[in-house]
């Protein structure tokens, strides 16, 4: 299909950018184009207005903030960029997988991050990281900024005439990883897992083979303290409700949470090991 008739506008600023989401109904975002463009030449998006906001170097690249705890990635920082960010591989290397996972080099190059944390309705890589991490979503809109856990942020998405600014991810070191099983098709994830392991116990997030990127606290809880090895694991998963997974694709749901449980073991181990 062709794409549909619409307007485009290129913005100088954020303020600007903000203005026209809001004053045009059924404007949309567009930065790497990866989800939107797609969408627009199958019908499944209708957009009046495309609002670029590739050129906005305030939104790009990573950051320590001034008390060196968290990273402020920028929405428009490319995956791999992501991906290869030393302040990124040292403090938050789940996210520099979930990166380095995403899709083929030319998505690689032109996805952004913002634009994968916010593909609604795809199973995406970046989300599940965030969620193992703690990360915060950082939102610009008519009121100023906002932030919103990612957790919420994978549950609800942005609001209407928000731009996603930035994500904030703690600086937390080595203990993270991140496992993906890969759809050979589409290169979404049929089941990845993110873990990064805190004084508190071991963080866990699962995506693809759930509805939409999970924590799964109850698995969390099991494992507190360990061990981390694949039975133990395993034995945890077993313990969490059938109806969790989602079976789809020619896959079952038990296969699915043997799945996850698999690929949480393998990356609590890699984890356990960079403690070590």
């Amino acid at each position: 299909m062709i794409l549909t008739e619409f307007d485009y506008a290129r913005p100088a600023g954020l303020d600007e950018a903000l203005a026209l989401l809001a004053g045009t109904r059924g404007a949309r975002v567009l930065a790497g184009g990866q989800s939107l463009l797609p969408d627009l030449r199958a019908g499944a998006d209708d957009a009046r207005l495309l609002v670029d906001i590739r050129q906005l170097a305030e939104l790009r690249g990573t950051t320590r903030t001034p008390d060196g705890r968290l990273l402020r990635v920028g929405a428009l920082t490319t995956l791999a960029g992501l991906a290869a960010d030393p302040l990124v591989l040292a403090g938050a290397p789940e996210l520099a997988a979930a990166a380095r996972a995403n899709g083929d080099p030319q998505v690689r190059n032109l996805g952004t991050v913002g634009g994968n944390l916010a593909a609604a309705g795809r199973p995406t890589d970046l989300p599940v990281a965030a969620l193992a991490a703690d990360a915060v979503v950082e939102l610009a809109g008519p009121g100023g900024r906002t932030t919103l856990p990612a957790e919420e942020f994978a549950a609800a998405g942005a609001p209407a005439g928000q731009i996603l600014t930035a994500l904030l991810v703690p600086a937390a070191g080595p203990a993270a990883a991140f496992e993906k099983s890969a759809d050979r098709a589409t290169r979404y994830p049929v089941c990845a897992t993110a873990v990064r392991i805190t004084p508190d116990g071991p963080r866990i997030a699962v995506t693809g083979a759930t509805p939409r990127p999970l924590r799964l606290r109850g698995v969390e809880d099991r494992l507190r303290g360990g061990p981390y090895d694949t039975d133990a694991v395993l034995t945890a998963f077993r313990a969490e409700p059938r109806e969790l997974f989602v079976p789809g694709r020619g896959t079952s749901a038990e296969y699915l949470g043997h799945l996850a449980g698999v690929l949480t073991a393998r990356a609590l181990q890699r984890a356990a090991r960079a403690l070590a």
